[in-house]
């Protein structure tokens, strides 16, 4: 690979479909898409991807059934406990993104006890976007900076691209490279901010079939785009 993309992001796609094809309920397709996620994030930092944002749930997938959702709460809550820890012990720093209005009590206090036990580790950030839109992000992020307005901590005038960034959920730097499995060709309100000029790359495969070799093939797509940014060639 000539250049690694400092910052990937994963709409992981697929996982119910999969599992579906299968003959297998929607819940068997997240148990394998997380362990494909534990296997990319091992291997994105081993390939020196600073930044790996993923796409695990949305605001909106609320609305599928409560033995659906109660399904990933617990799947998350699971992970955080065991399988991140693996993650941490390899230098990978675990954060989320997302309103945690809604979430229930267990999966709150499973998400801020990995992000203190990694929050020192600097080789490669894990953005877990959890209860997340790309809108709400934005509205909060108005909200924050509108307070900090009226409390004369920053003025109008020093609002620039750059600021916005640090009242987004997280303040990790621009998407290089988004992926997307499962067939859809749309962004799904994510990290839409973030994602102004990011290479975007999409797959038929459904993300638990997603393995390390279409990561490095999706890196080689991105290698293979010049990145002028508005400039002329």
């Amino acid at each position: 690979m000539k250049k690694v993309p400092t910052h990937v992001a994963i709409i992981m796609d697929g996982n119910g479909r999969w599992a579906k094809e299968k003959g297998e309920k929607r819940s068997y397709g997240h148990k394998y898409g997380a362990k494909t996620l534990e296997t990319l994030a091992l291997h994105a930092k081993k390939i020196g991807i600073k930044y790996l944002s993923v796409y695990a749930f949305s605001t909106d997938n609320f609305k599928r059934s409560v033995e659906e959702v109660s399904f990933i709460m617990d799947l998350l809550v699971y992970y955080c406990k065991n399988r991140l820890k693996r993650l941490g012990e390899e230098g990978v720093r675990v954060v989320f993104s997302g309103r945690r209005e809604g979430l229930r009590s267990d999966v709150l206090d499973a998400m801020e006890d990995i992000t203190k036990k990694t929050s020192k580790n600097s080789s490669c950030t894990l953005n877990v976007c959890l209860n997340y839109g790309g809108q709400e992000e934005i509205i909060d992020s108005f909200i924050k900076l509108h307070n900090d307005i009226n409390n004369d901590d920053i003025k109008l005038e020093e609002i620039d691209r750059e600021t916005l960034y640090k009242y987004m959920y997280q303040n990790l730097p621009p998407i290089d490279l988004l992926i997307r499995t499962g067939k859809e060709h749309r962004l799904s309100n994510f990290m839409l901010y973030q994602m102004f000029y990011a290479e975007l790359y999409f797959v038929d495969t459904y993300f638990p079939d997603f393995k390390c070799k279409d990561l490095d093939e999706a890196i080689k797509y991105y290698n293979n785009k010049e990145r002028r940014f508005g400039n002329a060639k």
